[in-house]
């Protein structure tokens, strides 16, 4: 009878995913309810967890609770420290789900609302899941060791370490791009900085809870958290509306960059359960709380797409958000949510150090990847659900938008200065055009959605204070990745030096621990400063390789997850990450080499510095220098990855021809000295 009734169960959610899915595909025109996308994505989501990942966990990995994991055998009470699953499930959602989420399909619904879809949905399943997951499970096999130093070992110690080197400097460009994020949301929000400000000491007194005053009282400090944070969400909305205490809390972006960098490092020295573990977890009961409310007030006032499943952009290529096709750029803008390689350093770095139990990492990886795709998914609806006109005109600046205003007046695509107007007013702001970057339009999409469904259950809309609201809730996503990438960066850079000084290589040796954190802040600390600064320098002259720069290193995390799975012996298995790998490098170097050599000045590199070669603009200089750059540091990365894929194959060939014995780097087993159900 339990199985039958399972197998009603699951055919039903698989049958209702299936009729959601046909419903977005097959509309012509009329207006689909985001009820349906939702729909689409959780019955997706809950087939691919109950069946993938348990095949996943089992049949390749066979993870085993009766294995001893990093965190046990190596406890050393700073960076090895056994923890609580939801704790640790906190902590890593915390960490991965960044700006990408966020912004990523809110920059992609230029295309529709379907292309964005399918990718965050399908991705997710069959590739991110998959590769933060097998990550999480060949480092937790190792003691926890890095992307790089797996692939050292397992794939060719000269590529492997070309790879160290190239994945600790994306890792430095992709922090500081969070970081600019995180600037530019709350050098004039004071109700944010105040809340986050807010979020550190009440974090000191949860891990202070859990670790020494009530040991594994996981319950009462998330309660007591929880409630000091519903606290601090309150008083931030108090001190933004008091002249005086938001004065306190108004800094300019410099102000907040040094007060970043000063985070950062205390945050990579500190014990991790004393200040980031818990600080993560507590930020993930803000970010998973918001996001299933928004789901919610979704199904409750049951909003309409507005925008169609796919413009006249997704062919055309000349979108004025950004330029290029729908493929390869949605795959590449879209990269947290459906594939990310920033994962696979948080997968192989804090996380693999922490886990109790192997049989953890099922949820933790594959399902704290499902989380962050249906935070993107909801990215897409709040930003599907704007008017198609106010969408392109908050994201567009007046020179792209006035280039595109034909193709978007023959689909119906405009909106009026008074409109404009009276939605800002609305939302407490003075202007919200050519508010680019995704980020002010997910906010008003949210806004929108949270102030309907107040009004239809009876209460006041205030749609100002939702709009602010979701503006902090922004940063508070971005700032958690800030935290959690200073403490990889700082293993990386550990474990490179560590092959001339072994003694640095030591994670628990506090010169070292200094020194590296030190480094890796002073790092995205300076390209922060400079993009703060100088609107041409710094971080901004690299911004464009953002994603290409993060989709490149999943391709480098699943070659090497491919090659632990064929010297395991679990060949017949490698499909589960070679099908995702083909399509990913297949996306990125396509996008790789247009971004370099397409002859559209607003799609290639070289393209544009030709094309402002006699320019009468003071800032030529600089910005034909950063196309250059970008060009070099571009065609740098595909060459570092092209080298690691051809080694990886011809390491593939060897091992399954016979030629060469298959050694794998892992752990000793060691029996676990913890009894069952602790």
């Amino acid at each position: 009878m339990n199985r039958l009734a399972a197998l009603l169960l699951w055919g039903g959610i698989s049958a209702l995913g299936a009729a959601a899915f046909g419903v977005l595909a097959l509309s012509r025109g009329e207006p689909v309810n985001a009820a349906w996308l939702l729909t689409a994505a959780v019955c997706t989501y809950a087939v691919g967890y109950r069946f993938y990942s348990r095949f996943l966990a089992t049949r390749v990995f066979g993870l085993d609770d009766r294995r001893a994991t990093p965190a046990e055998r190596c406890n050393n009470g700073r960076d090895f420290v056994p923890t609580n699953k939801w704790v640790l499930y906190g902590h890593h959602f915390a960490a991965i789900a960044g700006a990408g989420p966020l912004v990523g399909p809110v920059l992609a619904a230029q295309f529709g609302f379907l292309p964005g879809t399918l990718w965050l949905v399908i991705g997710v399943v069959l590739g991110g899941a998959v590769q933060d997951f097998t990550i999480l499970c060949c480092s937790l096999r190792r003691n926890g060791k890095s992307l790089g130093q797996m692939a050292k070992e397992e794939v060719n110690p000269a590529a492997g370490a070309l790879a160290m080197l190239a994945v600790l400097f994306i890792m430095i460009i992709l922090l500081a791009v969070l970081a600019l994020i995180v600037v530019n949301a709350l050098k004039a929000s004071p109700w944010g900085l105040f809340t986050i400000a807010c979020t550190i000491p009440i974090a000191l007194l949860m891990g202070w809870w859990m670790k020494v005053w009530r040991p594994g009282r996981v319950g009462e400090a998330s309660v007591a958290g929880g409630a000091l944070l519903l606290l601090a969400l309150v008083g931030g909305g108090y001190v933004a509306s008091h002249p005086a205490l938001a004065s306190i809390f108004t800094h300019p972006g410099v102000a907040i960059t040094w007060m970043m960098v000063v985070y950062g490092f205390v945050a990579s020295v500190l014990p991790v359960w004393m200040l980031l573990c818990p600080r993560d977890y507590l930020s993930t009961f803000l970010k998973i709380t918001t996001i299933l409310a928004l789901a919610v007030a979704i199904l409750i006032i049951l909003p309409p797409l507005k925008m169609p499943a796919l413009t006249p952009f997704a062919t055309l290529g000349e979108g004025p958000v950004f330029a290029g096709k729908l493929f390869p750029f949605a795959f590449i803008t879209i990269a947290c949510g459906a594939v990310s390689g920033f994962h696979s350093l948080v997968a192989s770095g804090t996380t693999p150090k922490m886990i109790a139990r192997e049989t953890d990492a099922r949820f933790i990886g594959y399902g704290g990847m499902l989380m962050e795709s249906f935070v993107g998914v909801m990215a897409m609806i709040a930003a599907c659900t704007l008017d198609p006109g106010i969408y392109f005109a908050m994201n567009t600046t007046p020179a792209a938008l006035a280039q595109a205003s034909q193709v978007l007046g023959q689909a119906g695509f405009v909106v009026t200065p008074d409109v404009m107007g009276e939605l800002a007013s609305r939302m407490g702001e003075t202007t919200l055009i050519a508010r680019s970057g995704g980020a002010p339009s997910l906010a008003v999409g949210m806004a929108q959605i949270f102030a309907s469904a107040t009004s239809v259950l009876g209460g006041k809309t205030l749609t100002g204070l939702w709009y602010h609201f979701a503006i902090m809730f922004e940063a508070l996503f971005i700032l958690t990745t800030i935290d959690t990438g200073t403490r990889v960066g700082r293993f990386m850079l550990q474990e490179i030096v560590g092959h001339v000084w072994p003694r640095f290589g030591e994670t628990s040796w506090y010169p070292s621990v200094i020194a590296a954190s030190a480094a890796v802040v002073a790092g995205w600390g300076y390209f922060l400063y400079q993009g703060v600064v100088d609107p041409l320098g710094g971080i901004n002259s690299l911004w464009p390789l953002f994603g290409i720069s993060n989709q490149l290193l999943a391709a480098v995390a699943l070659c090497v997850g491919t090659t632990i799975l064929i010297k395991m012996g679990r060949q017949r298995f490698a499909w589960v990450t070679v099908a995702p790998l083909a399509w990913l490098v297949t996306v990125t170097m396509t996008a790789g080499w247009q971004k370099v050599f397409s002859a559209d000045p607003r799609l290639g590199f070289l393209a544009h510095a030709a094309s402002l070669a006699g320019s009468p603009n003071p800032d030529t200089g600089r910005l034909i220098f950063n196309d250059r750059l970008n060009t070099f540091v571009a065609l740098l990365f595909m060459v570092v990855v092209t080298v690691l894929i051809g080694t990886s194959l011809r390491e593939w060939w060897l091992v399954l021809s016979g030629r060469k014995r298959a050694e794998t780097h892992e752990a000793p087993y060691v029996e676990t000295a913890y009894a069952a159900g602790d």
